[in-house]
């Protein structure tokens, strides 16, 4: 059975996420035509740099390129440019993506731990955060390569095209449970499912001295989530903009 089909009966991510609260916001708005049929593709965007409503820069290759390697940087929207095309290749829970040998179980025990089923104890109602990936998919044709990390993540580890299906390192993992109050508001850190620092994962981070239109153009990466909860989950305000990331569907205006 292919990775997908394993993971065709988890919860559709999107889906999901879209039906909580704010974040239903992530509605019509990814880039080219030929990518933005319904929902096939999907917008990823700063919260340091726009809005639902105006998302302004979103998740690009550098200079289209479709190789492995190749960075993930923020670029001006357009529904032209197919660089911004981006497809939720695989989609279900962390637990679906720990059943497909995806991620640790390490990983699975913090984001996507279901008592009885995958561990025998995981607290009061344990935890199962939604988790995806983003094949980079140009005028909606498959590249097979999604957005990851080279190397199991660490702290400025560049973000680039990796294969899809084959490691955690391409697994982002919505940090739903732990940030409702950022949830609310239609915003959520991404941790990369290669991660190994609980107390602070590694998050998809923009440069924070950075700007979209800088040259170079500055490239994401993976860093410490900052913030703190204060016993109500992370908090806007709390977690940098530059960690905070929205999504909207369809065809960029």
């Amino acid at each position: 059975m292919s990775i997908k089909s394993k993971l065709l009966a988890g919860a559709a991510t999107l889906a999901l996420v879209g039906g909580v609260g704010a974040v239903g916001a992530m509605s019509a708005s990814a880039a080219t035509p030929s990518c933005g049929r319904g929902l096939d593709c999907i917008d990823i965007f700063s919260r340091a740099f726009g809005t639902h409503h105006t998302p302004n820069y979103v998740l690009d290759v550098l200079r289209q390129g479709a190789k492995v390697g190749q960075p993930i940087i923020l670029f001006r929207t357009s529904n032209t440019d197919p660089a911004e095309d981006f497809a939720p290749s695989i989609q279900g829970t962390t637990a679906d993506f720990f059943a497909a040998g995806l991620v640790s179980s390490a990983v699975a025990l913090h984001y996507g731990c279901i008592a009885g089923t995958n561990f025998p104890n995981c607290g009061i109602n344990g935890v199962d955060d939604p988790a995806i990936e983003l094949e980079y998919a140009p005028f909606g044709v498959d590249s097979g390569l999604c957005v990851g990390v080279a190397a199991t993540a660490t702290a400025k580890e560049g973000v680039t095209l990796q294969p899809c299906g084959v490691s955690a390192k391409t697994v982002w993992i919505i940090d739903a449970n732990d940030s409702p109050a950022t949830l609310d508001r239609g915003y959520v850190p991404l941790i990369n499912g290669s991660d190994t620092n609980f107390s602070h994962p590694f998050v998809l981070t923009y440069p924070g001295n950075g700007f979209p239109t800088d040259r170079p153009r500055p490239q994401l990466f993976v860093n410490n989530l900052t913030g703190f909860s204060q016993g109500r989950g992370l908090q806007i305000g709390s977690v940098s903009d530059f960690q905070l990331w929205g999504a909207d569907f369809g065809v960029l205006r």
